[in-house]
């Protein structure tokens, strides 16, 4: 997948970059051309070799169509509490190195869910933060809209699915 620069594109755990620009430089003797990528969120830089965008997982912002199937997600009153917390884990933690917004979704709506339940795990807990995090941020670049209202309406969305979820399971 080839970027320009100015290219907001999503780097899978870190989140939202934009591409600033993209230089030849020579690695043990190689020359190899890397983008440079802005980290939005914590202000940092990283260095992408351009070869390597899909190993990393690079890729462009959602389409509005994606963030309906995001939506699907967040809306959904599927869960399975099944697991123990180390298999979960580790399903989680593969969902979040993908990068696809979906997964992300998912890990957001299954640990909302289980903290309903118990407290999350100190890991499961930055993991939520961070998949919070990741689709909001989303979901406001893609909508050009504040994070503030995004928020409020990320938090309504699992609210209610939530609500959805403990009523299907009394009845």
């Amino acid at each position: 997948m080839q970027f320009k620069i100015g290219d907001k594109v999503v780097y899978p755990n870190q989140g939202i970059g934009e591409i600033r620009s993209i230089a030849n430089h020579t690695i043990m003797g190689r020359e190899e051309d890397f983008y440079s990528l802005h980290i939005l969120a914590n202000d940092s830089t990283v260095m992408i070799p351009v070869n390597n965008v899909d190993n990393v997982g690079l890729r462009r912002l959602s389409s509005d169509r994606d963030l309906e199937e995001l939506f699907s997600v967040l809306r959904s009153e599927n869960y399975e509490a099944g697991q123990d917390w180390k298999h979960r884990y580790k399903d989680n933690v593969e969902k979040m190195k993908s990068g696809c917004i979906l997964e992300v979704g998912s890990v957001l709506q299954s640990l909302y869910f289980l903290s309903f339940q118990k407290p999350l795990s100190f890991r499961e807990k930055k993991m939520y933060d961070r998949a919070r995090r990741l689709v909001i941020s989303e979901i406001s670049t893609v909508q050009q809209e504040p994070e503030g209202p995004v928020e409020t309406l990320v938090e309504s969305i699992l609210s209610t699915a939530y609500a959805k979820y403990t009523a299907q399971a009394v009845g």
